[in-house]
C-alpha cells in the first residue's frame, strides 16, 4: 500500500478555528445542533458513568436506542448476533447516510473528573477513549439531521449505527460480515481527541488473540522434576516474540500482556495466558507476521513440555482514505470552528496540562483546526472493515485538553467534563453539516463511489481477519 502526504493550501501551522461564512440554511441546521447540547451533554454523563465495557454496555446501548426511538428512529436492536449492537433508521430513499456510534469504555483504568489522579473505589473501567462522547455526539447529528430532513422535505434516509466493543472486540467487523452496510451509500464518524482535525488518516490492521498454555502442577520445591510450568511457555514465546522484533516492518507492531501467570510462587503453575496484538499497514502483512507469532507459541510449547492453543479475539482491515469525503469533512470543520473555553475550563485545563511531559499540542489549539493531509497512522480501528465496505469518512475534535493521550487518566477526566461536551458538539456540528451537503450534492457521492471502487480494485472480496469466528461476548468478562 502506498500512502502520500500533502498538505492542503491552509498552510503549514494550524488554521485559527474562526468560522467561515455559513449560509442562511447551514447557520439553520447549526443552531439544531446546539438546541441539543443538553441532549449530548445529559447522553454522554450516563455513559461516562457507566463506562460499561465492549459487549456488556446493555445500559449505554439501551439509552441510545430509547433516545432514537423517542426522536422517531425505527430501532433494530441485536443485530450481527451482538445483543448490544444495534441500527436506527429515519427517513426513506436515497442517499443512505450512516453514522456510526460507539460507546464501550476500556478496563483496567478509571479516574473521576477532578484534574489531578484520583482513582474512583470500586470502579475498574473508565472512558479513556472518550467513546460516551462518539455516541452522544453521533445521536445528537442523527437527530439534527433527522430535523433537518423533516423541515426541508428532503429525500433520503439517516441511520445510527450502534457499534459496541470497539476496544479489542471488532464489532463493526461482524456487522459489516453480516451485509449491514450493502445499501449504505456514504458512512460518517468521527473520534474524541486533543485537536480538531478531519485530517484523512489510514490506521493499521491488526488482529489479536489470546495464547493458552497448559502445562503440570506439581511443587516448585519438593517435586520439581514433575511440573511442566505454563508460563515458561508463556515466557519462552515471549522471549522469542521480542527477538522478531528486530526484523519485522519498519512500521510494523506488536505487543502483548500476559492475563495470567499463576498465583504462587511454589506451585508449578499448569495453565497459564498471553494476551497479543499484531498490526501492520496491510492486512496481508498482518497475516504474514501472525504465521511467524504461531510458530514461536508451537515452539515455546514444545520446548517447556507444554500444550498450546489460541483464540482470535479480534481483527480490523485498516482505514481506507477517501480524499473527496475526507476534504469535504475539513471544509465543514472549519465552517464550525474549534472549542472555546470559558474561565472556569481554562483553569481546569490548566491545572491537568501541568501533569503532561512535553506534550506534542499546547493550550490554545483547541480553538484551531489543524492542517488537511494524508498520512499512515499507528493505531487500529474497527471502522477499517466498513471503509472497504462502503466509502467512509470521518474526523477528530478537541475533547480532551491538548496534549491528552487516550488511553490516559487524562482522558477519562476530560471525557466527563463540559470540555469534553462541547468537543461533541463540534463533531455533532460537524457530521451535520457533512451529511447535508451528501443529500444536496449526488457529484460529491459519485466522486467518492469513483475513487473507493479505484482503490479497492475490479477483483476485491472483502476478508476479515477474524475468520468466521462468532462476536467473542465474553472477552471482556
Amino acid at each position: 500500500m502506498r500512502f502520500l502526504s500533502s498538505v492542503c493550501l491552509a498552510g503549514l501551522f494550524a488554521v485559527s478555528a474562526m468560522p467561515s461564512a455559513a449560509d442562511p440554511a447551514n447557520e439553520t441546521a447549526l443552531n439544531m445542533v446546539e438546541q441539543k447540547s443538553e441532549l449530548t451533554q445529559d447522553l454522554a454523563t450516563k455513559l461516562w458513568e457507566w463506562s460499561e465495557v465492549g459487549y456488556q454496555e446493555t445500559k449505554s446501548s439501551g439509552l441510545l436506542q430509547e433516545t432514537l426511538a423517542g426522536a422517531g428512529f425505527e430501532v433494530e436492536a441485536g443485530v450481527a448476533d451482538i445483543p448490544t449492537a444495534f441500527i436506527a433508521e429515519y427517513g426513506s430513499g436515497e442517499p443512505v447516510i450512516a453514522i456510526l456510534a460507539e460507546f464501550d469504555a476500556l478496563p483496567g483504568i478509571n479516574q473521576s473528573k477532578a484534574p489531578t489522579r484520583e482513582q474512583v473505589s470500586n470502579k475498574h473501567a473508565g472512558q479513556a477513549c472518550g467513546h460516551n462522547l462518539f455516541g452522544a455526539g453521533s445521536v445528537s447529528a442523527a437527530i439534527s439531521i433527522r430535523d433537518w430532513l423533516e423541515q426541508t422535505g428532503t429525500e433520503g434516509t439517516i441511520r445510527v449505527y450502534g457499534t459496541p466493543a470497539e476496544e479489542g472486540g471488532s464489532g463493526k467487523v461482524y456487522m459489516t460480515r453480516a451485509g449491514l452496510f450493502d445499501d449504505v451509500d456514504i458512512a460518517m464518524h468521527w473520534h474524541p481527541g486533543d485537536e480538531n482535525s478531519a485530517a484523512a488518516n489510514t490506521s493499521l490492521a491488526n488482529r489479536s488473540a489470546k495464547f493458552r498454555f497448559t502445562g503440570v502442577s506439581a511443587h516448585a520445591a519438593g517435586a520439581p522434576e514433575r511440573g511442566r510450568s505454563a508460563l515458561d511457555g508463556v515466557e519462552a514465546m515471549n522471549m522469542m516474540a521480542n527477538m522478531m522484533h528486530e526484523h519485522m516492518p519498519q512500521d510494523a507492531r506488536m505487543h502483548y500482556v500476559i492475563t495470567a501467570g499463576g498465583n504462587a510462587p511454589n506451585v508449578v503453575p499448569d495453565f497459564a495466558e498471553v494476551f497479543y496484538y499484531v498490526r501492520h499497514p496491510d492486512a496481508s502483512g498482518v497475516e504474514d507476521l501472525w504465521t511467524r507469532l504461531e510458530d514461536a507459541a508451537e515452539g515455546a510449547a514444545q520446548g517447556t513440555g507444554t500444550e498450546v492453543e489460541w483464540e482470535v479475539i479480534h481483527g480490523n482491515n485498516p482505514l481506507l482514505v477517501n480524499e473527496p469525503l475526507a476534504r469535504m469533512m475539513d471544509d465543514k470543520l472549519r465552517e464550525v470552528g474549534g472549542v472555546e473555553y470559558n474561565a472556569e475550563e481554562q483553569a481546569y485545563a490548566e491545572q491537568l496540562a501541568s501533569s503532561f511531559d512535553n506534550p506534542d499540542l499546547k493550550l490554545g489549539s483547541e480553538d484551531e483546526i489543524q492542517p488537511f493531509e494524508i498520512s499512515l497512522g499507528y493505531g487500529s480501528t474497527d471502522v477499517g472493515d466498513v471503509s472497504w465496505a462502503v466509502p467512509t469518512v470521518g474526523l477528530r475534535t478537541a475533547t480532551w485538553v491538548p496534549g491528552t493521550s487516550a488511553h490516559s487518566w487524562q482522558a477519562v477526566a476530560a471525557s466527563g467534563m463540559s470540555i469534553g461536551h462541547k468537543g461533541a458538539q463540534v463533531a455533532a456540528k460537524t457530521l451535520t453539516l457533512a451529511a447535508i451537503e451528501l443529500y444536496q450534492n449526488e457529484e460529491l457521492v459519485e466522486t467518492a463511489w469513483d475513487q473507493f471502487e479505484e482503490k479497492r480494485g475490479p477483483d476485491y472480496e472483502y476478508k476479515s481477519l477474524l475468520g468466521d469466528r462468532e462476536p467473542p461476548l465474553d472477552y471482556r468478562k
